[in-house]
């Protein structure tokens, strides 16, 4: 037995930022995005459109952190009239802060009860999310959970409800123009990472594995293609369109191991999100070969019939983006590899792991040097 479902209006297209002042209405409105001139001229251009926001929010931080996130949620308390729904304009870090504020409703007290206790959930805020992604990657678009940091105790939360879903999801290839190198290869490979986790998921269903299979094969051809022709917006279409169906594979499985060992990654040695969950795929790849059942098939669509091949392609693959797959390249020991990938199994997403403890360990011994350069 299987389930799937996902409430999120899409709206996909070149320029279908027009959308969004139809979308919001006559509501009011509180605008979550990044002080940079990119989005200062879209936020001018909305509210020439749909009137002046209630609030910005504008310094959103990559890693949205436990103090940050209460002081701006104070904001929203500041407000003599609170938002009737949030627009979320930018990559993971917005839409992740923009269900913070909408669940905390001013008081970033209330959400952080629930994250460290899981109780008071009937507290929560709901307000309407619309997001406007910029990046090709997070997925938050399409999911109703987001990560919230405590830096401070070396701690990752995940804030999951359901009525975190965004109304719609505004997706505009056109706002994705411009962005740099290494961004766009790590929230791509942060897509990657969302449609393979969520194959080898126990979690996983014929539904979610078909978004995945379109998504895992079309990143694999776009994204090298991409990373030499930024400016293509017909290239930046394709691989928003793969992330978007990697989003809706993983709002109905979650993640797994691969991302179950990112956190601490990127708590301690500051390796971007994208990176830190990909890297480690092609030794997740090699300790699932043999897994039978849908999460085999589905890999075999994407890499072929013997995935042991498939796993040194995508080493090479991510060489070839500059990418290393060794732990040593993110200063990670083999004592501190070890000890990560024990810690990771226990974690919840990698709970939602279905390869074995024993397979993951032997893999991550297979060392082997890409074919091309990394870096």
């Amino acid at each position: 037995m299987w389930r799937y479902g996902n409430p999120v209006q899409v709206e996909f297209g070149i320029d279908s930022f027009a959308k969004l002042p139809d979308l919001i209405g006559r509501r009011r409105y509180a605008l979550v995005t990044y002080g940079e001139p990119f989005f200062d001229d879209l936020a001018g251009k909305l509210e020439k459109t749909a009137g002046r926001p209630a609030l910005v929010v504008r310094d959103v931080a990559p890693n949205p952190d436990y103090r940050l996130l209460a002081e701006q949620a104070g904001r929203f308390a500041a407000l003599q009239q609170q938002p009737e729904v949030i627009v979320a304009l930018g990559g993971g870090s917005v839409i992740d802060s923009a269900k913070v504020f909408a669940a905390a409703g001013g008081d970033f007290g209330k959400v952080k009860t629930y994250l460290e206790s899981q109780k008071g959930a009937e507290q929560l805020s709901q307000i309407p999310i619309i997001a406007v992604p910029t990046t090709a990657g997070t997925g938050s678009e399409v999911t109703c959970w987001g990560t919230v940091w405590d830096e401070a105790s070396g701690k990752k939360y995940s804030l999951a409800r359901p009525g975190l879903y965004p109304s719609h999801a505004v997706i505009d290839p056109r706002l994705m123009l411009g962005k740099p190198l290494l961004l766009t290869i790590s929230t791509g490979l942060d897509a990657l990472s969302h449609s393979l986790e969520s194959l080898w998921n126990l979690n996983n269903n014929p539904v979610s594995a078909n978004h995945a299979v379109f998504a895992a094969r079309n990143i694999l051809d776009v994204l090298p293609e991409l990373v030499r022709d930024l400016g293509n917006v017909e290239l930046r279409s394709r691989m928003a369109m793969a992330a978007l169906f990697a989003g809706l594979a993983f709002s109905n499985t979650k993640t797994a191991i691969a991302h179950s060992l990112s956190y601490p990654i990127t708590l301690r040695h500051r390796v971007q999100h994208g990176i830190a969950c990909s890297f480690s795929l092609p030794m997740v790849l090699r300790s699932v070969q043999g897994a039978g059942g849908l999460c085999e098939d589905s890999l075999k669509q994407i890499f072929g019939a013997n995935l042991a091949q498939g796993a040194d392609d995508l080493e090479d693959f991510m060489g070839m983006l500059g990418i290393s797959c060794n732990p040593a390249s993110y200063k990670i020991d083999r004592q501190e590899w070890r000890a990560l990938i024990e810690e990771s199994l226990e974690g919840e997403r990698g709970k939602n792991f279905l390869g074995s403890r024993e397979r993951l360990i032997e893999a991550s011994q297979m060392l082997r040097l890409p074919k091309a350069r990394t870096a």
